[in-house]
């Protein structure tokens, strides 16, 4: 179990990471932030894969695919955040 939880830190990390090497500009994420931001382009990535070729994780979860489609889901989860929720929200007049 803390295996599980440790692989899918790091691949979050990493996910996270490349994201915010591929989309242009500056984005002001923490550490933290960014493995969150792997995670959940994780879960996105999968569930799009899902979508798409109708296979779930059966072979297992550390694959090149689904790395991959961590790092798809994690720029489509940066782009979303940049676009919607990036924004402060006290503005100077």
């Amino acid at each position: 179990m803390i295996g599980l939880i440790v692989t899918i830190l790091v691949v979050g990390l990493i996910a996270g990471a490349l994201a915010r090497l591929l989309v242009p500009g500056k984005q002001n994420l923490s550490i933290p932030m960014t493995i969150v931001l792997g995670v959940v382009g994780s879960f996105v990535g999968g569930f799009l894969g899902f979508l798409i070729f109708g296979k779930d994780s059966a072979q297992g979860f550390l694959q090149p695919a689904g790395i991959i489609g961590s790092v798809i889901g994690a720029v489509i989860v940066l782009v979303i955040w940049l676009k919607v929720g990036g924004r402060n929200s006290v503005r100077s007049r």
